[in-house]
């Protein structure tokens, strides 16, 4: 393979890293829930051990983030995403309903394509890896080129822990070069069951046109609003720990603090006191012409960086100690670029007169952002009744946007992928978990007889369902009995004699009338259709 171009060859890689992957998968799937969670507790115990030397290496690599919280990613990505599912049921019968004579059989979906992001690259392949096995799946990687030596060094350590506790070769692999060739022959692959795509909007509508299951998310863009009755000083901690954590390289991140006119002296003393510095209008546009480029389009360079880093480079003076940089805006969309994305340690700042108009804001906001996240911070639970008909897949209530939106600090799944639903463009709104990553067969019983089905329903009606039986009849006959030559009988009576004789001779009360005529007609000819089925 030397002797071919560098494209060439990680085409052909990918090729083989399917094939192989292919094979893995059709082994796991007949592995048992023993088999699964030894290989997932030795993926555990290797993550751990390695999780401090992948956060250096993504943050060295790519630039993005710190070390420690990247380590704790890889913590949660790991432990606390084991403690979450190690007791879900993904293989066999998961569930049983004896009532309706169902069974739940779990099928693993085969080979999946984790494509792997560069703000959160080694989390992202120890929590893909896990979730894949859990679900009896193989899994093959797509590193984005900007962080593909600590994604495949993530990904080779968790596939030799789970060669070690006795997965087949090829279970979990890496496109060792990775170009756009790659990737993409890697998504139209036959051996590929489904993708999982996080990453940029591009990447995402790629994998979704790719011909098969895709499970994609859109960007965030999570408003955080401080309702009145809400705990200043403590939502104002959660904002400032979930926006700093990682320098803001997390989606679920908040985008924009909204506050209203009653508590707004209150929440900028509080974000100042615990490390907010608030720009000045020309520091502001400074800060944005650095952070955005073709529009609002965020400049790789600042993303997941420190405060100090965006000052700096932007010519602006912040105090010592500055956690988060933030920008008072009047508007949302073109012209009022804060209101848009930033996965970095800036804030937009909104002032509203009361919760509805906090509301309508919080709409028009996510619309640059819709079906991820929003966060409220209130003491009033109808307060959050009606935020949650926002137009995100998750509403987190007085929690950090970061740490709640992939369930550290909620009772959501731990999840490094977030459905935004259907409005965001994704297949799902929850947090990926393996549930989302097998094939539910449904083993059903019989409940009726198929032979007597409509003659023992009895909310079945129809002129037709005689079969030879009897048949109840609307009008005078209503209630009664009679075969089919009776009701006919029965009517040429009433014609010749009237309808009180009808009446008598159909030993009913006369209940109500019906075009007899026509009923009359339409029972003479199931007569001779049946006495011509009989001839």
């Amino acid at each position: 393979m030397e002797n071919f171009d560098y494209d060439l060859r990680s085409i052909q890689e990918a090729r083989e890293l399917a094939r192989k992957g292919e094979a893995a998968a059709k082994k796991m799937a007949g592995y048992t829930e023993e088999q699964i969670d030894r290989i997932l507790k030795s993926m555990v115990k290797a993550a751990e051990e390695h999780a401090a030397c992948l956060a250096e290496m993504a943050v060295e690599e790519t630039g993005f983030g710190k070390a420690l919280d990247k380590t704790y990613k890889n913590h949660a990505a790991a432990t606390l995403l084991y403690n979450d599912i190690k007791d879900m049921k993904t293989v066999g019968i998961i569930d049983e309903d004896k009532v309706r004579g169902t069974l739940d059989v779990a099928h693993p979906a085969g080979l999946v394509m984790g494509i792997v992001p560069s703000t959160n690259p080694t989390s992202t392949v120890i929590y893909k890896s896990m979730i894949a096995v859990k679900a009896g799946n193989a899994i093959v990687f797509s590193p984005h080129p900007s962080a593909a030596k600590c994604t495949l060094k993530a990904a080779e350590v968790m596939r030799d822990a789970a060669l070690a506790a006795g997965a087949p070769a090829g279970v979990i692999s890496c496109i060792t070069m990775p170009t756009m060739g790659a990737t993409n022959e890697l998504m139209h692959c036959k051996e590929v069951s489904v993708i999982i795509a996080t990453g940029g909007p591009g990447m995402v509508k790629a994998a979704y046109s790719a011909g098969k299951p895709a499970i994609g998310v859109g960007a965030g863009n999570s408003p955080a609003y401080i309702e009145r009755t809400a705990d200043v000083k403590k939502a104002v901690a959660a904002i400032i720990a979930s926006k700093t954590f990682d320098y803001g390289t997390i989606c679920a991140s908040e985008q924009s603090i909204i506050c209203e006119e009653c508590n707004h002296d209150e929440v900028v003393a509080e974000l100042k006191k615990q490390g907010g510095y608030f720009m000045t209008r020309e520091e502001t546009e400074k800060v944005c012409k650095l952070l955005f480029k073709n529009g609002h389009s965020m400049n790789a360079k600042f993303v997941g960086r420190s405060p100090q880093v965006i000052a700096k480079s932007a010519g602006i003076t912040i105090p010592e100690g500055t956690k988060v940089l933030i920008g008072e805006q009047d508007g949302v969309g073109d012209g009022f670029p804060l209101s848009y994305e930033k996965l970095t340690t800036v804030l937009a700042f909104y002032t509203v007169k009361d919760w509805e108009e906090a509301c309508k804001l919080s709409i028009d906001l996510l619309q640059n952002g819709i079906g991820h996240t929003m966060s409220l911070h209130t003491n009033d639970r109808e307060m959050v009744l009606r935020f949650a008909s926002k137009p995100a897949s998750r509403i987190l209530v007085n929690t950090g946007g970061s740490m709640g939106g992939t369930g550290i600090s909620t009772g959501l799944n731990v999840a490094f992928t977030l459905g935004c639903g259907t409005c965001g463009g994704s297949s799902v709104s929850e947090n990926v978990s393996p549930l989302h990553l097998i094939n539910i067969k449904k083993v059903a019983y019989g409940l009726k007889d198929c032979t007597m089905l409509l003659a023992d329903d009895a909310t079945f009606r129809h002129p037709q369902q005689t079969g030879g039986q009897t048949m109840k009849v609307c009008g005078p006959c209503r209630g009664a009995s009679v075969s089919p030559a009776d009701l006919v009988a029965s009517f040429e009576q009433r014609r010749n004699t009237g309808a009180a004789d009808s009446a008598k001779a159909c030993s009913q009360p006369v209940s109500g009338s019906c075009d007899e005529e026509k009923l009359a007609a339409l029972v003479r000819e199931l007569i001779t259709n049946m006495k011509n089925q009989n001839a």
